[in-house]
């Protein structure tokens, strides 16, 4: 209810000073000066839209027009200028075919439409082959009949990325089958056990070198870096019977290894043995040859001495030599005329000889 309607042009509570458009407290309600109404938000869009037909020339087919310019000016834009990654190289072409300068890491501008670019991922790139998904490409023949499913992987990088764009149609699908008819090819030579255990290193190295003889000879402009065979199995309908197989060579292994070891311990008693008894006799020889020397150094002095007196020395060497050889003897020798009467017949003989034996024992 407007303020001049309470109380016959007073406030709410009959005060308000008694004068027109006056608040509660004796003052109106703030107006607009003049005595206008607020704006109408279409009559400002109404506005805004006419000065904007003055600006463009041609009204709004002209706006139009210039819209549709500035949008194809962006679009251009976007297609003109393009960035190459670290790991990317930059290959422009004119007209379709391929300029010899590549561009590097950077902002770059071409002509488009007159000149367009493709990019190319230079960094090291990994290729499986033989998965476990696909359907038996794996399989390979070795050269002793055996089928065996050979899982490997190939890195490679891009070293020529003109000649990887524009020299082959599908550049990595190529490089692909050529690992995987290379990798064929090597099993094809080889019995299975090379390829499981033995020279599976030797394997993946003439692999590596084959493919890239062949990359070469295509003109891939690629390097590759590494080959990786991965798994070697059988195929699963024989896995079964490829286990018991396996389990026998490993017992096989286990048996001639143990047997090695025996020998090797054999071996090493009888040569123990072999090097005492040759201590032994080493010995021995040492004894003999000393023993002789010493003897024939005796007889030699003793040779000495009969050549001074032979008589004497005869003798001396004579009872010397039938002591030691009676001095063990249980016989008693007596002199028949020794005594008249021969020998007393109580003489205990017998005992004669006990002081002998025991003074020899000693």
């Amino acid at each position: 209810m407007p303020w001049s309607n309470q109380n016959g042009g007073g406030g709410p509570w009959g005060g308000g000073g008694g004068g027109k458009n006056q608040g509660p407290w004796g003052q109106g309600p703030n107006r607009p000066r003049g005595g206008g109404t607020p704006p109408d938000l279409d009559e400002i869009i109404r506005r805004s839209q006419d000065r904007l037909k003055t600006m463009i020339p041609g009204g709004m087919n002209g706006g139009v027009v210039v819209i549709v310019v500035i949008l194809l000016a962006v679009f251009w834009l976007l297609n003109a200028v393009y960035t190459v990654q670290p790991d990317e190289r930059g290959v422009e072409s004119l007209f379709g075919k391929p300029k010899e300068e590549i561009s590097g890491p950077g902002l770059h501008f071409v002509m488009w439409p007159v000149e367009t670019v493709e990019l190319v991922n230079v960094a090291e790139q990994q290729q499986k082959i033989g998965a476990i998904g696909d359907q038996g490409e794996g399989l390979m023949l070795t050269g002793d009949q055996n089928i065996v499913n050979v899982q490997f992987s190939l890195l490679f990088s891009v070293s020529d990325p003109r000649a990887y764009l524009y020299n082959v149609a599908e550049p990595g699908k190529t490089l692909s089958q050529v690992a995987d008819s290379v990798m064929r090819e090597m099993v094809g030579r080889r019995p299975a056990q090379d390829i499981f255990r033995d020279n599976r290193q030797a394997v993946a190295q003439e692999v590596k070198d084959s493919i890239q003889q062949t990359a070469d000879r295509y003109q891939l402009g690629v390097v590759v870096n590494t080959v990786s065979i991965e798994d070697v199995s059988p195929p699963k309908e024989v896995s079964s019977a490829f286990d018991e197989v396996q389990r026998a060579e490993q017992d096989e292994d286990k048996m001639i290894e143990q047997s090695n070891q025996y020998a090797n311990q054999v071996r090493g008693q009888a040569n123990g043995e072999a090097a005492k008894i040759r201590e032994e006799a080493a010995a021995y020889k040492n004894r003999v040859v000393k023993e002789a020397e010493g003897e024939g150094q005796r007889f030699l002095s003793v040779y000495e001495q009969y050549k001074k007196a032979p008589d004497i020395t005869r003798k001396r060497l004579y009872l010397e030599t039938m002591e030691q050889v009676l001095q063990n003897s249980k016989k008693v020798i007596t002199d028949s005329n020794g005594g008249q009467n021969g020998v007393v017949p109580l003489l205990p003989l017998n005992q004669l000889t006990q002081p002998v034996q025991k003074e020899t024992q000693k």
